[in-house]
């Protein structure tokens, strides 16, 4: 009887991920990872290597929120302590992303092995499902646990740790798969579907509603439920908001689609959710940005729903007057059949009256709008940032895809989108930071959408702050041909954090915030890149023609005024609180 062929333990987990269908492989390659990357070789896995492996992390992170599918990234011991950032952005989106660290060794450990870190324990309250994988013959079984971890119930990031001594030991070829189960091949993720005793009064309190709203959170995308939001929706002439900072689920040029549940990005939200009679949230949480479900966000006379996928998602919602555990698109087949069954009464007054807030509300801040920029014109002096992002947008086209980065700068950028999403302007896509607002995200995300996307322009408009923290990742976008155009609100330092301190210190200055004069356009250039400066507003349209039809990597390096955003201001506007409360 001829012996079995034994392979790597690498190249197993390679197999292993294989076999679930895994796509998109980052890394910063290093020694402790070699076995799996011979194996990502042998097995014609395409493996990005990337500067850092924060951009590692945050380029698994930006492919899985757009192909909702797990994109892996995989580091040594010292890389791990890297990507721990880009891991913490992750599970504020609640990313599927399959993290793997290549460890110290099993046999020494406790003992001060090379690299010696407790990856499992610091990955843990980041991760769904965070282990040590300490028998190679069971590597199938930890990639199966973990991918089916990743993808139900409400997603999440999960960490294997494959320790260096496992990696490099060889094992049976067929090792894992004599045992149930016997295929390996990725399955759809189990739906909760509603109790009829909990979801048929709920029905009832929302068939009797008059005023009624729908907040979409980020459940819905990654359920891939959001046309069935949309349909449902319209059908019932409920008007729909998104949460802050999650996943975009309608496009902002959809008339049922109003902005975000946000009173100072978009000031009609508060006029929607306090009229309301019954709010429904949707795959989401009862987080500080809903201030925890209590008034005076939501006041107490409103009837607060809240429907999830996820019993733990469900349960962190403990504020709400009812919940229901189902799959989001389970709940909006129910909740249309309201009107097939004649049980729906609402006419379409309630979403009129959002749509003209909504309509209202872009007259008065393009109109605000316009006086800065006539005034800067007639001064050539530096463009509002609202403006750089509304011209930027009116670049691009229809399938293109916009991602923003910064603190004001993603403010205003957000402002930007609804702006032009009412005046019919439609985008591939929007990607930007989640929960937890990391700087640094753009240059990743962006190369992200242009892997998945390459026929199609990516433009990252980014502060330069945020360039700055992430910025390095721009190589990888020249190694891998994957050009994008990035353009830089300049102006001039942490503007969002300085408009924090004048606003809070006693002598009204800003403290530790300034930057230099910072030539990123050369910086482009010098990596074999378009760069150019734009000082006015006039110089802007041409510039960003140009450095599209480049085809590089370009940068626009914008001097941008300095203005505080409706959010930051608002949540500045006593010294004795902060923005963060």
């Amino acid at each position: 009887m001829s012996e079995l062929k034994k392979i790597r333990g690498g190249k197993l987990l390679a197999r292993a991920l294989r076999d679930k269908g895994v796509e998109h492989v980052f890394t910063l390659a290093g020694g402790f990872c070699n076995p799996a990357l011979e194996g990502f070789m042998d097995y014609e896995m395409p493996v990005i290597n990337c500067p850092h492996e924060q951009v590692a992390g945050h380029l698994a992170d930006g492919i899985t929120r757009i192909t909702r599918k797990p994109a892996v990234c995989i580091v040594g011991p010292e890389g791990f302590a890297n990507a721990v950032p880009a891991m913490m952005e992750a599970w504020g989106e609640r990313s599927p992303i399959i993290f793997v660290t290549g460890s110290s060794t099993l046999k020494r450990q406790g003992a001060g092995g090379f690299k010696e870190i407790d990856d499992v324990g610091i990955a843990a309250p980041l991760t769904k499902y965070s282990i040590s994988i300490t028998d190679g013959t069971r590597i199938y079984e930890f990639v199966d646990r973990a991918w089916k971890i990743a993808l139900s119930g409400y997603p999440g990031a999960v960490h294997l740790s494959l320790p260096v001594d496992i990696m490099f030991s060889s094992f049976e070829e067929n090792a894992g798969k004599e045992e149930r189960p016997f295929d390996h091949l990725p399955k759809p993720s189990p739906r909760a579907w509603p109790d009829p005793n909990a979801l048929s009064p709920l029905l009832d309190l929302i068939a009797n509603a008059k005023s009624p709203v729908i907040i979409g959170g980020h459940g819905i995308w990654w359920s891939g439920t959001e046309n069935k939001l949309e349909d449902t929706a319209r059908e019932l002439n409920i008007p729909v908001f998104n949460v802050p900072y999650h996943q975009k689920l309608l496009g902002e040029e959809s008339d049922i689609y109003m902005g975000l549940a946000d009173f100072h990005q978009y000031q009609p939200s508060k006029h929607a959710i306090h009229n309301s009679d019954v709010v429904i949230m949707v795959g989401g949480q009862l987080d500080n940005q809903m201030n925890f479900g209590n008034p005076p966000f939501f006041l107490d006379s409103t009837q607060l729903i809240c429907v999830n996928g996820s019993q733990e998602e469900l349960d962190r919602n403990r504020a709400a007057d009812h919940v229901l555990l189902s799959d989001p698109g389970a709940f909006f087949d129910a909740l249309k059949l309201l009107k097939t069954d004649k049980k729906w009464k609402l006419n379409d007054k309630w979403y009129q009256e959002n749509r003209n807030k909504r309509g209202e509300w872009v007259a008065e801040t393009l109109q605000e709008l316009s006086v800065h920029t006539a005034a800067a014109d007639a001064k050539t002096d530096k463009i509002h940032p609202l403006q750089l992002s509304l011209d930027v947008q009116n670049e691009m086209g229809d399938d293109d895809w916009l991602v923003f980065d910064g603190g004001n700068t993603h403010f205003w950028s957000e402002i930007a989108v609804n702006l032009a999403g009412w005046h019919g302007k439609k985008l591939g896509g929007t990607l930007h930071p989640g929960n937890f607002s990391l700087l640094g995200v753009g240059v990743s995300f962006a190369m992200a959408a242009k892997i998945v996307h390459p026929d199609k322009n990516v433009v990252l408009i980014s502060g330069d702050g945020a360039f700055l923290s992430g910025g390095l990742s721009i190589e990888a976008t020249f190694q891998e041909n994957r050009p994008i155009v990035v353009v830089i609100d300049n102006n001039g330092g942490l503007d969002c954090i300085s408009q924090q301190q004048e606003r809070l210190f006693e002598n009204g200055q800003h403290y530790a915030t300034d930057f230099r004069d910072i030539p990123f356009h050369s910086l482009f250039e010098g990596l074999g890149g378009y760069g150019e400066l734009v000082e006015t507003r006039d110089q802007l349209v041409p510039a960003i023609r140009r450095a599209i039809a480049s085809g590089k990597t370009a940068c626009i390096n914008v001097k941008a005024k300095g203005v505080i955003s409706p959010i930051v201001l608002a949540t500045t506007n006593k010294r004795d609180k902060a923005s963060i409360e």
